[in-house]
Parts: structure tokens; sequence; C-alpha cells
């Protein structure tokens, strides 16, 4: 979930071209990655060696990349003999149900018994300090702060920044400060990691997969991880309410050529009615999105408080990362979302002005 605004307020706004405007400035080369990556660890490394406690903050309702990050550091940290914790803001506070076969869970705490004051916070993979939900007043509260994500709309609210939009997946870069703080990667540390790396490419099949992804994945399975389980879990196991109500939501479904867009929607009602959550519906986007006829997919999810998360992914000709960022959200160039407190129609209608206006990327 994004920061929540009324989308009416931002519908005049540019949407800058592939490449420019907000939605790009947390590119950075690879040596500026390297000095923060650094800094990151030389902070990290402060904080054990003067035995502080350090609070490890996933993004609101994680998914796998968030949480994995979060308790792989954890679990490297607790090797290291530091005294870390991983929470995040949930209402309840539960690990999402197809993550709950990470290790590590005795690391969880949950909001309301965090420090008020931690000595260090590191947060994973969120974009802004929005993205923290009640966290973020805690983290704010920190004598430090060090922010690892790969999101390039990242806002740098930390006090040091750890960004690289290049990188496959938060747990990636996570990984290599692992390494750098010296820890052998082990079976739980390699599930945590392989999870955050399959969740974010799609189980290899996004665009940012790469030779060095695949190479990480090898060395994880060295290991002795069964990835077959882990993906299964993540990816194709769901209860049989959710199959009942994907039908409704793909026979609602809109496809408009006009906007060479297709989008579906799932009211509160609809997701209570078939006992479900939010986060066991977040694989619908990922179907909606294989529609021939369309360029952009989007789907809209009504959460308790009657906002809609908006789910957004390109198949490559729209820079969609750069029009959430321009209508309150963020996220990477074909693969985005915002929140909004309009109604579904006056939601549906600023995107697709603001899709409309969006300049079209090189084949």
């Amino acid at each position: 979930m994004t920061d929540v605004t009324s989308l009416a307020d931002l519908s005049l706004l540019p949407v800058p071209a592939a490449g420019e405007g907000t939605a790009r400035a947390g590119a950075a080369s690879g040596e500026a990655v390297g000095e923060q990556r650094d800094r990151a660890v030389e902070v990290i490394l402060s904080a054990v060696q003067d035995g502080e406690s350090v609070l490890l903050v996933a993004h609101v309702d994680p998914d796998g990349d968030s949480l994995g990050s979060a308790i792989a550091l954890g679990l490297a940290l607790r090797t290291l003999g530091t005294r870390a914790s991983v929470s995040f803001d949930s209402d309840p506070f539960v690990v999402p149900r197809s993550l709950t076969f990470l290790p590590g869970q005795d690391l969880l705490v949950p909001p309301s018994l965090v420090p008020a004051t931690p000595d260090l916070v590191v947060t994973l993979d969120a974009g802004s300090l929005a993205r923290l939900g009640a966290l973020g007043r805690v983290a704010t509260r920190a004598r430090r702060m060090v922010v690892i994500d790969h999101h390039a709309s990242n806002t740098r609210f930390g006090d040091v920044n750890l960004i690289d939009s290049d990188a496959a997946s938060t747990s990636v870069m996570v990984t290599d400060v692992i390494d750098a703080l010296g820890v052998e990667l082990d079976h739980d540390l390699a599930v945590a990691i392989y999870t955050g790396l399959v969740t974010d490419t799609g189980s290899f099949r996004y665009g940012a997969t790469t030779p060095e992804v695949h190479r990480l994945a090898a060395r994880l399975l060295a290991t002795g991880i069964r990835h077959d389980l882990i993906t299964r879990t993540v990816w194709d196991t769901h209860r049989f309410s959710y199959l009942r109500l994907l039908g409704e939501l793909l026979g609602r479904a809109r496809l408009e050529p006009e906007h060479d867009l297709v989008w579906t929607w799932c009211a509160f009602a609809d997701l209570t009615g078939a006992g479900l959550t939010l986060d066991e519906i977040e694989g619908v986007i990922d179907i909606v999105r294989t529609t021939a006829e369309a360029e952009v997919a989007v789907v809209c999810k009504q959460d308790a408080d009657q906002i809609w998360r908006v789910s957004v992914r390109s198949k490559g000709g729209v820079d969609v990362g750069a029009v959430c960022t321009q209508l309150g959200g963020g996220g990477h160039r074909f693969a985005a979302g915002l929140s909004s407190s309009d109604s579904l129609g006056q939601t549906m209608d600023t995107l697709r002005e603001a899709l409309v206006r969006a300049p079209r990327l090189p084949a």
C-alpha cells in the first residue's frame, strides 16, 4: 500500500517521460550503490560491536521479498550475536498465509512491543516512510536508520539509503550485505532469500531476471533448500474460496481497447464474503495481465477502510512506475501501485487519463 491520497487532486500533473522524473529518481550508478552498501554495512557492524538492538522493518502487509529480506538479515545478525527483531504493520499482526513456512519467525515482534526509540532501524523493501505504516513513527525516533530497497521511486528517508533500482529484489541486496558482514549462507537464510527472489522475479519470468540472479539462485539451491516447495507455496497454493472469488473477478473484468487496458476490481464485501484476506488475492493481477489485447493491466482491491489498493502492470510499453508515482504511489517501471480514497469510478478515470498521457516506451 502506498500513501493514501485523493487522485482527483493529482490528475493534472504531467507524467514524465521514461527515464525522467520522480519515478526514476532512485536510479544510481554501480559505484554509488557500492558506496552506500559500504556505509550500510559499517552502520550495522557498529551496532553489532556496540551491542545495540536492531529493529528490522518490512513494509505494511509484507510480501515475500520484504518479509524474506527482513528475516534473512535478522537471522544473519543473530548469528553475529546481535539482538535483532523483525516487525511490520498489519492488522491483525499475522504472517501472510503464503509465507507461514518462512524460518526465523521467533524474530517477529508486533508493533505494540517494539522499542519506542530503537538504536538502529533497518527498513526492507519500503519505498517511503508511509510504507512502514505505524512503524514509520518508530523509525523516525531511532538513533540511526538504514533503508535497503530496490524501488526506483524510493524517497530516501533514511540516514543511509542503499537503493539499487537495477536489483531484481531487495533480497538480492540483503545477500550482498550479509556477505559483507561475513555470515555464511545456511539453509534458513537461503529459504528467506530465495522466497524474496522468486517473489519479485515472478519465479524468474520477469525482465529483472539476469545471469546474476540465476547464479544467486544456484548458490541458494546448493544449501539444500526445497525450492519446489517454496515456489508451490508462494505461487500455486490457494484455498477453494479463492478459486470461486477469482472466477467472479475475472467475470467482471473489462477490456478497454481504446485505452489499451484491462482491469477488474474486488470490493471489501467480496473479500469478506469469500472469507479471504487481501494478501490472498495479490496474485489476481498476474492472471489479468496475461490478456493479449491489453498493454496495461489493473486490479483494484478495497480494504476495510474503504481505500482502493491499485496494482498496475505493463508488458513493457508503458512506464507504469512513473504513472503511479505521479498519482501518489510508486514502484517499478512495469510493476507499480497506488492507493486511493476516491470512489472506484473516479480512481479509474484518473488512472485512465494518466495512462493516455503516458509516453510509450521503445520496443
